[in-house]
């Protein structure tokens, strides 16, 4: 089958660090393949769609983000209701110095040297914060600056939740990551090694080892984090909060966030919330 190659040249316009486009994935059977000598980042907006990478077919749902590198060699299907994907191509101009100046992107995103791309998903919040930042990309300057202002944000929140070392297995930091996303770590330890595709025992001993933690412990520190910015940040009922954070018994809740914040979770929000709305005076020079 032949395979069409595009060429960064053939996208940016002048002076442009990055393309920006929405698009309408076609329902048929994809018969061309694609690939291109450019890093872009595309997410399912709405819908699902199939995604034939590398000799391999993905199942792509509604909040999945992919970064593609310039040797993989792609093409996407719709599949059922209309699929609505956004897309970012970024030139190197953006990426080299990018990668140069922070260490920990070695072996991440753009730079994995997995035989397929990451996929992130992202939850229903998360994507709506992904719709405005791309919206600004849409409408606005398409420099530098601006792709660094998209991807910065971006990658900082797709970062393992917690550091681990250099030389921790790569299917560990990418279980560190995916703990992350609501639909993993509301099944606690179980959605953790569910993502490693590992044996208990085995992610259990590797996760002692590299984090210091195990499963458990790794991924209710990821879902207290989480009922942290939600008590600040809406005016969900704790009850709610405990059960998105996968956590129904308000009992066992309570017990773990005072264990991780030092207060209950009623004593949290007052108190964030009021410097929120009052926040405490800078002292006058003397």
């Amino acid at each position: 089958m032949s395979i069409i190659q595009i060429l960064s040249r053939e996208v940016l316009g002048p002076g442009e660090a990055l393309h920006f486009s929405r698009s309408v994935l076609p329902r048929s059977r994809a018969t061309r393949l694609h690939g291109h000598d450019f890093h872009e980042v595309f997410w399912i907006q709405h819908g699902r769609a199939r995604h034939r990478i590398n000799d391999r077919a993905q199942e792509l749902e509604e909040g999945d983000i992919v970064f593609i590198r310039p040797r993989d060699v792609h093409a996407l299907q719709g599949r059922g209701e209309e699929t609505h994907m956004v897309n970012v191509i970024l030139s190197d101009e953006v990426l080299a110095p990018l990668r140069a100046r922070h260490a920990e992107l070695a072996g991440r995103f753009f730079w994995s040297e997995a035989d397929l791309p990451e996929r992130h998903p992202r939850d229903i919040r998360q994507l709506t914060e992904l719709s405005r930042t791309a919206l600004m990309l849409e409408t606005g300057a398409r420099g530098v600056l601006q792709a660094e202002a998209f991807l910065l944000p971006l990658f900082a929140g797709l970062m393992p939740a917690a550091a681990a070392p250099e030389d921790a297995p790569d299917w560990l930091l990418r279980a560190c990551a995916a703990a992350r996303e609501p639909r993993v770590f509301r099944e606690g330890a179980a959605g953790f090694v569910r993502v490693t595709g590992r044996a208990h025992a085995h992610v259990s001993r590797t996760a002692r080892r590299f984090l210091g933690q195990s499963p458990s412990e790794y991924v209710n520190s990821v879902r207290m984090e989480h009922a942290a910015r939600r008590l600040v940040g809406t005016e969900d009922s704790l009850a709610e909060i405990a059960t998105d954070c996968g956590i129904p018994n308000l009992s066992h809740f309570h017990r773990l966030f005072r264990q991780h914040h030092g207060a209950t979770p009623h004593a949290y929000r007052k108190q964030r919330q009021h410097r929120l709305v009052a926040p405490r005076p800078e002292p006058e020079d003397a």
